[in-house]
């Protein structure tokens, strides 16, 4: 069986990730040899600064892409979430392990209500911040960059009063006893959260059969609708949208929340349809944007 090179980013999170995706491979086909290739990327790179400033999603991915389509790895293993939106057409996200927990969790205190008046909370997600601001307008968001024990080693340090950081990263690194995890209806995740996503070489066929193996299909339906809807909201790095689908029965349920950028203001709608059927998210798209404040509808659709 010809062994299969899974390039990946070398951080923590990211080596567990691509190491439950060669148990997946492995599982599916005993005695593949699965090769983890670890690429540094630019997002890895640069700390001190918001991906917004410095090139977006595509920090953590271009190394990636161009081993990929250079042939110095078959496949790319990624935090769904931190993929952009809009792909190449040379490359194909051929499977999808199956979803962890999409929460947030809040490390640092009990609840958003309990921290102290004026208290700073680390984040480098507009997201998060806007929704902090959202419930608690006196909070302050501070740049928090870096993987898990970077960001908690800041918030040793005094750096900020609190940070939030994805429950599956942390499940994933087996820190399942850090953090405090936040309802969802207090606080919808990112778009694609806890969602890992294996791509390959459009045309590289083998690959992609050999990869269909290991896809969780309901994941990878949900996921679709969620990147659907940034795609048609025109959404970027400075868009803070969180969003999640869910599929019961035969029909997905997207819900999803749009805010200005300092919390200030939101917009929320929920649609339905048929998991696959991505005119679902785009009619999402357009009723949020219709009925959105002017602070929240500038920050989206170009």
């Amino acid at each position: 069986m010809t062994p299969l090179r899974l390039g990946t980013r070398g951080s923590p999170l990211a080596l567990a990730q691509a190491h439950l995706t060669r148990d997946a491979l492995v599982a599916a086909y005993p005695g593949l040899v699965v090769e983890i290739v670890p690429i540094r990327t630019t997002g890895d790179k640069v700390q001190d600064r918001p991906l917004a400033e410095i090139g977006g999603k595509a920090l953590w991915t271009k190394e990636l892409d161009r081993a990929l389509l250079a042939g110095e790895i078959d496949c790319a293993v990624h935090s769904m979430k931190d993929v952009e939106t809009i792909r190449p057409e040379t490359i194909a996200i051929a499977a999808m392990l199956p979803r962890a927990d999409v929460r947030d969790r809040l490390v640092g205190a009990l609840s958003l209500e309990a921290l102290p008046p004026g208290a700073r909370i680390g984040t480098s997600s507009p997201r998060r911040a806007a929704q902090v601001r959202s419930i608690r307008p006196d909070l302050t968001p501070v740049m928090f960059r870096g993987n898990v024990d970077t960001r908690l080693a800041k918030l040793a340090a005094g750096e900020a009063e609190a940070t939030l950081l994805a429950a599956a990263g942390l499940d994933r690194l087996g820190r399942s006893d850090i953090g405090v995890p936040i309802a969802l209806d207090e606080m919808l995740p990112a778009p694609a959260q806890g969602a890992v996503g294996i791509e390959c070489r459009t045309d590289d066929r083998a690959t992609r059969d050999r990869l269909a193996a290991i896809d969780h299909p309901v994941t990878h339906a949900c996921v679709l609708a969620e990147r659907a809807l940034l795609a048609a909201l025109d959404a970027d790095c400075h868009s803070p949208v969180a969003a999640l689908a869910r599929i019961e029965g035969a029909v997905l349920t997207i819900d999803a929340m749009l805010y200005a950028g300092d919390g200030s203001e939101h917009v929320a709608g929920q649609e339905h349809g048929a998991p696959g059927d991505t005119a679902v998210s785009v009619t999402l798209a357009a009723r949020l944007l219709a009925r959105a404040p002017d602070a929240v509808r500038r920050l989206f659709a170009g």
